[in-house]
Order: C-alpha cells, then sequence, then structure tokens
C-alpha cells in the first residue's frame, strides 16, 4: 500500500504549518516552494522527470580532418621541419651536396647559409632520433597553442643561435645536426609552466618527463661527433626567450 503525500509542511520562517499545495505561507507570506506540485489520479505528488540528455552530432568529417582533430590543428609546420632533416640528411650522406657546404667548421666564412643548413644535417641515426622525436612531440604541442608560424620561429632561431653560437665562440670543428632546434621548441613549450611553479601555482603538464628529454638530448654530443654542446646552450637560450613572448602575447589574447 502506497503512503499518502505530506499532511502538511513547516515554514522555516514563522514555524507554521501550511497545506503541501501552496506556494507561499499563509501566515507571514514566507515563499515554501517555487510552484506547487502536480498530482496524480491517486492523489500523490509525482516527482519531476529526469531531464533528457541531448544528443549532439559532430557531423561528417571534412577533407584532411582526422578523427577528433580539426584540419587547422594538424601540425604541418612540425611535419615540415623533420622533412626538411631528413631530406638534407640524405642529401649530405649520398654526396648530393658537399660536406663542407652545409656544415659548421668554424666561422662560415660568408656563407651565412650553413647557420640554416648544419642543423638539419645528420650523420648519427641515433642522434637524429633523439633530436627529431623532441621535435616532433614539443613542436606539435607549440603548433596547437600558438601557430604554425611560432614553430617555425622558435625551431629557426633556435637552431641558427645555436650554430652561431658553435662557430663563433666554440672550437673549429664539425658542428651539425638540430639539438638546438630541439631544446629551444622543448623550453618555449615549457615557459608557461616554469612560471606557474615560480608564482607558487600547479601544473598540469609533466615536467619532469620533459626535463628527461632534455637531458638526453642536450647528452647527445658523447654519442655523436657532429653535436655541440654550444649549439644546445645557444638554442635552449632561445627558446626561454622566445617562449616568453609567446607566454605575454597568450596572456594578452586571454585577458583582452
Amino acid at each position: 500500500m502506497s503512503s499518502g503525500p505530506d499532511l502538511f509542511v513547516v515554514c522555516k520562517n514563522c514555524g507554521s504549518q501550511a497545506s503541501p499545495y501552496v506556494t507561499e505561507c499563509p501566515y507571514c507570506g514566507k515563499r515554501l516552494r517555487k510552484r506547487a506540485p502536480k498530482l496524480d489520479r491517486e492523489g500523490q505528488i509525482t516527482p519531476p522527470k529526469p531531464k533528457r540528455a541531448r544528443r549532439t552530432s559532430l557531423g561528417p568529417l571534412r577533407r584532411g580532418e582526422l578523427p577528433g582533430i580539426r584540419p587547422d590543428a594538424l601540425p604541418y609546420a612540425t611535419f615540415t621541419l623533420i622533412l626538411a632533416a631528413i631530406l638534407v640528411s640524405i642529401a649530405w650522406k649520398s654526396g648530393a651536396v658537399g660536406f663542407s657546404e652545409i656544415v659548421i667548421l668554424g666561422p662560415p666564412n660568408g656563407q651565412w647559409w650553413r647557420l640554416v643548413s648544419a642543423p638539419f644535417a645528420y650523420d648519427s641515426a641515433g642522434y637524429q632520433l633523439a633530436a627529431l622525436g623532441t621535435v616532433a612531440i614539443f613542436g606539435w604541442l607549440i603548433e596547437r597553442r600558438s601557430g604554425s608560424a611560432a614553430v617555425v620561429a622558435v625551431a629557426l632561431a633556435g637552431a641558427v643561435a645555436g650554430m652561431a653560437l658553435a662557430a663563433f665562440v666554440g672550437p673549429a670543428e664539425l658542428s651539425a645536426g638540430g639539438n638546438g632546434m630541439a631544446l629551444a621548441l622543448l623550453a618555449a613549450w615549457a615557459v608557461p609552466d616554469l612560471r606557474l611553479l615560480y608564482r607558487n601555482q600547479e601544473s598540469d603538464s609533466d615536467l619532469l618527463g620533459a626535463a628527461i628529454v632534455a637531458a638526453v638530448v642536450a647528452v647527445m654530443p658523447l654519442a655523436a661527433p657532429e653535436a655541440s654542446w654550444l649549439a644546445a646552450l645557444g638554442g635552449a637560450a632561445a627558446g626561454l626567450l622566445l617562449g616568453l613572448a609567446l607566454a605575454k602575447r597568450q596572456g594578452r589574447r586571454v585577458g583582452g
């Protein structure tokens, strides 16, 4: 046997008993509920029906669109940097391009393009895998956050700054490969999270994992003779500076 409706409700304002079918207290006028309850055929209060969740449809995929990723979020600039490094390395190893025409062997002596070409030339497969893997990960993350132009600017600035430091400050020895480019992208990506840590705020990013990747790329000169310590240092410094600039620009966009 089902129980009947409540005989009365108590007003929280004056403590008087009132009918469960009114919305305001008849003694003090205090509002008891937003609306009167609905009754079924047996005179019992019917509970409100739960709201049905609205179903949304994403629609068919467009040309060039991957499931879950917008076309404008695809890392085209990052793919281009990796492809360029592969092609330059193949041209160097196959002899299609002269050894001294693309790498750093001391000051470039007027051949300034070598500051740009040398970071894309690899002689060691392990070095190439470590550097280009880092470029792929952090280049894609920056491209999602700030766009393709930011990736190209950070990558080239880190590469050129690193090779310039190796050419004019270091000894006249072979310097090639993109450890400066890789560390520039990693450093630029980490700047927003480093700023949060500086302010004693929590960060959701895996900075420990990024630090391990940075350490692997930084010690590449121990395994690959063409990798330069100075190129790594210059690339990381350039990445931090450009990362600060990107973070400030992003902050102005959000604030505006």
